[in-house]
């Protein structure tokens, strides 16, 4: 009697494969755009052609660059200007604290950002000057020098004083990049930051309506509500969220949403902040599946062996 289980097993795995193939990959490509990512190489931004002079950078931060009458710079003792719901009401979104700025966001970036927001950020569809809708962000149009020059010191005086590379946490680069759009229920975190425990109900009722302030505002300023970020590595997937952070435009024509402008290391470190919040266990659970093959598959040999042993006359 010839025997067919291997013939057997084969046919069943194909069809299991053409059915994940079909149910998975296949339909997955179906249902959503595919983008290949840019290596966050920001090409359509000019290159930076100065040398930075980053002590000068201070001075036009804290001068004619305007930038802490808007952003606060906690690491040189600056506060913002207005509280986080004041701000957002004025701008729409509360601009952010700028002492890690040089480390999250790519430098061409954070270069045109300062000369032309809405370009930057890609925009313009939205904010259109000629139209006379200007972005909330004033453009910086030098202080009478060089302004390339000016604009190389201030990217350098951001980047000196930011955290290095190693030091940026996932939470700091999630929270810098996104979190004031973004909450991010499981983790705890509101637009507003990180909700405090309370010692009673009222003062937690009176942070929940400061968030709902914020968040209509944020409304209005972006068209809908950003969505909560818990479990966005669970639907969308690490490739389509990498090239939505970079370029929110190749996936959705005419977005709100702005180009964020981080570096490939901080958008490695958002998304491994968002996996850690979408699966708390997933380091666990690669641990135990690892240990569950190896179980299966000494339990298939000596399956085999069994198998062998009890019906070796049979065939």
């Amino acid at each position: 009697m010839k025997n067919k289980e291997p013939l057997i097993l084969v046919v069943v795995v194909a069809f299991t494969l053409l059915t994940y193939w079909l149910v998975e990959p296949f339909a997955h490509s179906q249902m959503h755009k595919h983008v290949e990512s840019e290596d966050f190489a920001y090409a359509d931004l000019p290159a930076i052609t100065k040398t930075g002079n980053a002590a000068n950078g201070k001075e036009l931060a804290m001068g004619a660059g305007g930038c802490t009458g808007c952003h606060s710079i906690t690491k040189e003792g600056i506060p913002a200007g207005m509280d986080a719901v004041t701000a957002a009401g004025v701008y729409g979104v509360n601009p952010p604290d700028l002492s890690d700025a040089g480390v999250v966001y790519d430098a061409k970036f954070l270069a045109d950002l300062i000369k032309n927001p809405a370009h930057a950020l890609k925009v313009e569809h939205k904010f259109d000057a000629a139209k006379g809708q200007m972005h909330p962000m004033v453009a910086f149009y030098g202080a009478g020098g060089d302004i390339d020059q000016e604009v190389a010191d201030m990217v350098a005086y951001l980047q000196s004083i930011a955290v290095s590379k190693d030091e940026l946490t996932p939470a700091m680069a999630f929270e810098n990049a996104c979190g004031r759009c973004h909450a991010m229920k499981y983790e705890n975190w509101t637009q507003l930051g990180e909700k405090p425990e309370f010692k009673f109900e009222k003062e937690s009722l009176a942070y929940d309506i400061q968030v709902l302030e914020y968040q209509e505002s944020l409304t209005k300023y972006m068209g809908k509500l950003p969505p909560d970020l818990s479990m966005y590595i669970r639907s969308r997937g690490e490739h389509f969220l990498s090239t939505f952070i970079e370029n929110p435009q190749a996936h959705l024509a005419g977005t709100a949403m702005p180009r964020v402008g981080v570096t490939a290391d901080a958008a490695e470190k958002v998304i491994e902040h968002m996996a850690d919040a979408g699966d708390t266990k997933r380091d666990e659970r690669a641990s135990v599946g690892t240990n569950v093959m190896w179980y299966i598959l000494i339990f298939a040999i000596f399956a085999f062996l069994w198998k062998r042993s009890v019906w070796r006359e049979l065939h």
